[in-house]
Protein backbone atom coordinates (compact mmCIF):
# COMPACT_ATOMS: atom_id res chain seq x y z
CA UNK A 1 0.00 0.00 0.00
CA UNK A 2 2.88 2.40 0.78
CA UNK A 3 4.35 1.66 -2.66
CA UNK A 4 1.02 2.53 -4.29
CA UNK A 5 0.68 5.87 -2.46
CA UNK A 6 4.29 6.95 -2.90
CA UNK A 7 7.10 8.04 -0.64
CA UNK A 8 6.44 9.59 2.75
CA UNK A 9 3.17 7.78 3.44
CA UNK A 10 2.71 5.63 6.54
CA UNK A 11 -0.09 3.09 6.37
CA UNK A 12 -1.69 1.34 9.33
CA UNK A 13 -4.62 -1.14 9.50
CA UNK A 14 -7.86 0.66 10.36
CA UNK A 15 -9.65 -2.38 11.74
CA UNK A 16 -12.85 -3.87 10.39
CA UNK A 17 -13.93 -7.41 9.62
CA UNK A 18 -12.44 -7.58 6.11
CA UNK A 19 -8.95 -6.34 6.97
CA UNK A 20 -9.04 -4.20 3.81
CA UNK A 21 -9.24 -0.77 5.49
CA UNK A 22 -6.27 1.45 6.30
CA UNK A 23 -5.29 4.80 7.74
CA UNK A 24 -2.75 6.51 5.51
CA UNK A 25 -0.78 9.39 7.01
CA UNK A 26 1.57 11.88 5.36
CA UNK A 27 2.64 14.46 7.92
CA UNK A 28 -0.58 15.98 9.27
CA UNK A 29 -2.62 14.79 6.27
CA UNK A 30 -4.67 11.63 6.76
CA UNK A 31 -6.78 9.47 4.45
CA UNK A 32 -9.08 6.50 4.93
CA UNK A 33 -8.04 3.94 2.32
CA UNK A 34 -10.05 0.85 1.46
CA UNK A 35 -9.59 -1.94 -1.04
CA UNK A 36 -12.70 -3.02 -2.97
CA UNK A 37 -15.17 -0.94 -0.98
CA UNK A 38 -18.85 -0.59 -1.84
CA UNK A 39 -19.38 0.31 -5.52
CA UNK A 40 -21.98 2.82 -4.33
CA UNK A 41 -19.45 4.90 -2.43
CA UNK A 42 -19.66 7.82 -4.87
CA UNK A 43 -23.42 8.19 -4.39
CA UNK A 44 -23.13 7.75 -0.63
CA UNK A 45 -20.44 10.44 -0.55
CA UNK A 46 -22.41 12.83 -2.77
CA UNK A 47 -25.39 12.58 -0.42
CA UNK A 48 -23.27 13.14 2.69
CA UNK A 49 -24.00 9.69 4.10
CA UNK A 50 -20.33 8.68 4.31
CA UNK A 51 -17.18 10.82 4.61
CA UNK A 52 -16.21 12.57 1.37
CA UNK A 53 -14.78 10.38 -1.39
CA UNK A 54 -11.55 11.96 -2.66
CA UNK A 55 -10.43 9.58 -5.39
CA UNK A 56 -10.77 6.07 -6.80
CA UNK A 57 -8.07 4.10 -8.61
CA UNK A 58 -8.06 0.66 -10.20
CA UNK A 59 -4.94 -1.46 -9.81
CA UNK A 60 -3.46 -3.78 -12.39
CA UNK A 61 -4.83 -6.85 -10.60
CA UNK A 62 -8.38 -5.49 -10.81
CA UNK A 63 -8.63 -4.30 -7.21
CA UNK A 64 -10.18 -0.88 -6.68
CA UNK A 65 -8.66 1.47 -4.11
CA UNK A 66 -10.72 4.34 -2.69
CA UNK A 67 -9.58 7.25 -0.55
CA UNK A 68 -11.92 9.18 1.73
CA UNK A 69 -11.54 12.12 4.04
CA UNK A 70 -10.40 10.87 7.45
CA UNK A 71 -13.06 11.87 9.97
CA UNK A 72 -11.70 13.25 13.22
CA UNK A 73 -14.57 12.03 15.31
CA UNK A 74 -15.98 9.17 17.28
CA UNK A 75 -18.45 6.33 17.11
CA UNK A 76 -21.91 6.90 18.51
CA UNK A 77 -22.60 5.48 21.92
CA UNK A 78 -25.50 3.06 22.23
CA UNK A 79 -27.48 5.57 24.29
CA UNK A 80 -27.21 8.12 21.45
CA UNK A 81 -28.93 5.90 18.90
CA UNK A 82 -32.41 7.15 19.80
CA UNK A 83 -31.49 10.70 18.78
CA UNK A 84 -33.35 12.63 16.10
CA UNK A 85 -30.17 12.74 13.98
CA UNK A 86 -30.12 8.96 13.50
CA UNK A 87 -33.80 8.97 12.55
CA UNK A 88 -33.22 11.71 9.98
CA UNK A 89 -30.14 10.01 8.53
CA UNK A 90 -31.85 6.64 8.17
CA UNK A 91 -34.85 8.34 6.58
CA UNK A 92 -32.52 10.08 4.13
CA UNK A 93 -30.96 6.75 3.18
CA UNK A 94 -34.27 4.91 2.81
CA UNK A 95 -35.74 7.74 0.72
CA UNK A 96 -32.76 8.16 -1.62
CA UNK A 97 -33.99 7.45 -5.14
CA UNK A 98 -30.43 7.87 -6.48
CA UNK A 99 -29.09 5.16 -4.19
CA UNK A 100 -31.96 2.80 -4.96
CA UNK A 101 -31.61 3.38 -8.69
CA UNK A 102 -27.90 2.53 -8.60
CA UNK A 103 -28.50 -0.65 -6.59
CA UNK A 104 -31.20 -1.81 -8.98
CA UNK A 105 -29.32 -0.87 -12.16
CA UNK A 106 -26.48 -3.26 -11.40
CA UNK A 107 -28.86 -6.14 -10.87
CA UNK A 108 -29.39 -6.29 -7.11
CA UNK A 109 -32.40 -8.50 -6.42
CA UNK A 110 -34.49 -7.35 -3.42
CA UNK A 111 -33.97 -9.42 -0.29
CA UNK A 112 -37.50 -10.70 0.30
CA UNK A 113 -38.61 -12.71 3.36
CA UNK A 114 -38.92 -15.96 1.41
CA UNK A 115 -35.29 -15.60 0.33
CA UNK A 116 -34.20 -15.09 3.93
CA UNK A 117 -36.09 -18.22 4.97
CA UNK A 118 -34.46 -20.21 2.20
CA UNK A 119 -30.99 -19.05 3.26
CA UNK A 120 -31.64 -20.06 6.88
CA UNK A 121 -32.90 -23.50 5.85
CA UNK A 122 -29.71 -24.01 3.86
CA UNK A 123 -27.60 -22.97 6.86
CA UNK A 124 -29.44 -25.38 9.15
CA UNK A 125 -28.79 -28.24 6.75
CA UNK A 126 -25.18 -27.24 6.08
CA UNK A 127 -24.21 -26.92 9.74
CA UNK A 128 -26.45 -29.84 10.81
CA UNK A 129 -27.89 -27.79 13.67
CA UNK A 130 -30.75 -29.32 15.64
CA UNK A 131 -32.25 -26.87 18.12
CA UNK A 132 -35.85 -26.81 19.39
CA UNK A 133 -35.77 -23.05 19.99
CA UNK A 134 -34.54 -22.35 16.47
CA UNK A 135 -37.20 -24.71 15.08
CA UNK A 136 -39.83 -22.80 17.06
CA UNK A 137 -38.49 -19.53 15.65
CA UNK A 138 -38.51 -20.89 12.11
CA UNK A 139 -42.11 -22.08 12.53
CA UNK A 140 -43.06 -18.57 13.63
CA UNK A 141 -41.37 -17.02 10.58
CA UNK A 142 -43.01 -19.46 8.17
CA UNK A 143 -46.49 -18.92 9.64
CA UNK A 144 -46.16 -15.14 9.64
CA UNK A 145 -44.46 -14.58 6.28
CA UNK A 146 -47.70 -14.53 4.30
CA UNK A 147 -49.13 -11.86 6.61
CA UNK A 148 -46.36 -9.30 6.12
CA UNK A 149 -48.15 -7.61 3.24
CA UNK A 150 -46.58 -5.30 0.69
CA UNK A 151 -43.96 -2.66 1.33
CA UNK A 152 -41.69 -0.33 -0.64
CA UNK A 153 -38.21 -1.55 -1.43
CA UNK A 154 -35.43 0.75 -0.27
CA UNK A 155 -31.68 0.49 0.20
CA UNK A 156 -31.08 -1.02 3.65
CA UNK A 157 -27.72 -0.85 5.40
CA UNK A 158 -28.40 -4.15 7.26
CA UNK A 159 -25.78 -3.56 9.99
CA UNK A 160 -26.69 -0.37 11.82
CA UNK A 161 -24.77 -1.18 14.97
CA UNK A 162 -23.81 1.97 16.85
CA UNK A 163 -20.15 1.29 15.98
CA UNK A 164 -20.96 2.04 12.32
CA UNK A 165 -22.25 5.55 13.09
CA UNK A 166 -19.61 8.29 13.21
CA UNK A 167 -19.95 11.90 14.34
CA UNK A 168 -17.20 14.39 13.53
CA UNK A 169 -15.97 17.51 15.28
CA UNK A 170 -18.67 19.58 13.52
CA UNK A 171 -21.41 17.15 14.67
CA UNK A 172 -21.90 15.83 11.12
CA UNK A 173 -23.22 12.26 11.25
CA UNK A 174 -22.14 9.43 8.95
CA UNK A 175 -23.13 5.78 8.53
CA UNK A 176 -20.18 3.68 7.34
CA UNK A 177 -19.41 0.06 6.33
CA UNK A 178 -21.80 -0.54 3.43
CA UNK A 179 -20.44 -3.91 2.33
CA UNK A 180 -23.58 -5.77 3.42
CA UNK A 181 -26.16 -3.31 2.11
CA UNK A 182 -29.05 -4.56 0.02
CA UNK A 183 -32.49 -3.63 -1.30
CA UNK A 184 -35.18 -4.69 1.15
CA UNK A 185 -38.12 -3.66 3.32
CA UNK A 186 -37.12 -0.62 5.44
CA UNK A 187 -38.51 -2.52 8.45
CA UNK A 188 -35.34 -4.63 8.32
CA UNK A 189 -33.20 -1.65 9.39
CA UNK A 190 -35.88 -0.08 11.56
CA UNK A 191 -36.53 -3.23 13.57
CA UNK A 192 -32.87 -3.83 14.32
CA UNK A 193 -32.34 -0.23 15.44
CA UNK A 194 -35.48 0.13 17.53
CA UNK A 195 -35.36 -3.27 19.23
CA UNK A 196 -31.68 -2.83 20.06
CA UNK A 197 -31.45 0.80 21.08
CA UNK A 198 -34.80 2.52 21.65
CA UNK A 199 -37.24 1.79 24.51
CA UNK A 200 -40.56 0.64 23.07
CA UNK A 201 -42.43 3.54 24.68
CA UNK A 202 -40.29 5.89 22.52
CA UNK A 203 -40.74 4.06 19.20
CA UNK A 204 -43.66 6.20 18.08
CA UNK A 205 -41.77 9.46 18.63
CA UNK A 206 -38.60 8.15 16.97
CA UNK A 207 -40.53 6.92 13.94
CA UNK A 208 -42.36 10.26 13.74
CA UNK A 209 -38.94 11.92 13.36
CA UNK A 210 -38.03 9.29 10.75
CA UNK A 211 -41.25 10.13 8.93
CA UNK A 212 -43.67 7.21 9.32
CA UNK A 213 -46.49 6.16 11.60
CA UNK A 214 -46.10 3.22 13.97
CA UNK A 215 -48.95 0.96 12.88
CA UNK A 216 -49.74 -2.73 13.16
CA UNK A 217 -48.18 -3.58 9.81
CA UNK A 218 -44.84 -1.97 10.64
CA UNK A 219 -44.78 -3.60 14.09
CA UNK A 220 -45.38 -7.03 12.57
CA UNK A 221 -42.75 -6.59 9.89
CA UNK A 222 -40.11 -5.25 12.29
CA UNK A 223 -40.69 -8.16 14.66
CA UNK A 224 -40.44 -10.67 11.81
CA UNK A 225 -37.10 -9.30 10.66
CA UNK A 226 -35.67 -9.12 14.18
CA UNK A 227 -36.58 -12.78 14.77
CA UNK A 228 -35.02 -13.72 11.41
CA UNK A 229 -31.85 -11.74 12.10
CA UNK A 230 -31.53 -13.24 15.58
CA UNK A 231 -31.76 -16.77 14.20
CA UNK A 232 -29.17 -15.86 11.55
CA UNK A 233 -26.84 -14.61 14.30
CA UNK A 234 -27.26 -17.88 16.21
CA UNK A 235 -26.45 -19.92 13.11
CA UNK A 236 -23.41 -17.76 12.27
CA UNK A 237 -21.92 -17.99 15.76
CA UNK A 238 -22.78 -21.69 16.12
CA UNK A 239 -20.95 -22.49 12.89
CA UNK A 240 -17.84 -20.88 14.36
CA UNK A 241 -18.08 -22.39 17.83
CA UNK A 242 -18.86 -19.12 19.63
CA UNK A 243 -20.80 -20.70 22.48
CA UNK A 244 -21.18 -17.55 24.61
CA UNK A 245 -22.66 -15.54 21.74
CA UNK A 246 -24.95 -18.43 20.81
CA UNK A 247 -26.28 -18.54 24.37
CA UNK A 248 -26.85 -14.77 24.38
CA UNK A 249 -28.78 -14.79 21.11
CA UNK A 250 -30.77 -17.88 22.12
CA UNK A 251 -31.86 -16.07 25.27
CA UNK A 252 -32.91 -13.09 23.20
CA UNK A 253 -34.76 -15.28 20.70
CA UNK A 254 -36.73 -16.90 23.49
CA UNK A 255 -38.00 -13.46 24.58
CA UNK A 256 -39.01 -12.61 21.03
CA UNK A 257 -41.13 -15.71 20.39
CA UNK A 258 -42.37 -16.52 23.88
Amino acid sequence: MELFLGEGWHVLPAGGATGEAYLARHGDYQLFIKRNSSPFLAVLSAEGIVPKLLWTKRLGNGDVITAQHWVQGRELKAIEMNAESTALMLSKIHNSSELLDMFMRIGNEPLVPSMMLGNMHLQLQLYEIKDELIEKGMDYLIKQVEQLGTYPYVVCHCDINHNNWLVDERDDLYLIDWDGATVADPALDLGLLLYTYVPEKEWEDWLHQYGVELNGSLRKRMHWYVVAQTISEILWHASRGHEEQVDDFRTYLSTLIS
